[in-house]
């Protein structure tokens, strides 16, 4: 009788190293879960990121005020009858 119970806690305690330490096992969960929640992280960045391009290229297409602040500010251009003033700074 003491042999099969010396024999069935070794193998209990074989599955137990198994399930906390070997490859699928609770560690290798915990790891992936820690890699999930940065992913999910990193994808509320770029749907955020999106969402203001995407509001962009909106404005670029149906106002004109956005075109007119690009062409300003990148270009540098001015309207007719405006007088262009550039301070230099020392």
């Amino acid at each position: 009788m003491k042999p099969a119970i010396i024999i069935l806690t070794l193998l209990l305690l074989a599955l137990q190293y198994k399930l906390w330490f070997g490859d699928r096992g609770l560690r290798d969960a915990h790891l992936l879960d820690i890699t999930v929640q940065e992913q999910q992280q990193e994808n509320i960045k770029l749907k955020q990121r999106n969402e203001q391009l995407s509001a962009e290229v909106k404005d670029l297409k149906e106002g004109k005020e956005a075109i007119e602040e690009r062409a300003r500010s990148e270009l540098g251009m001015v309207k007719k009858g405006e007088t262009f003033y550039q301070i230099v700074e020392e």
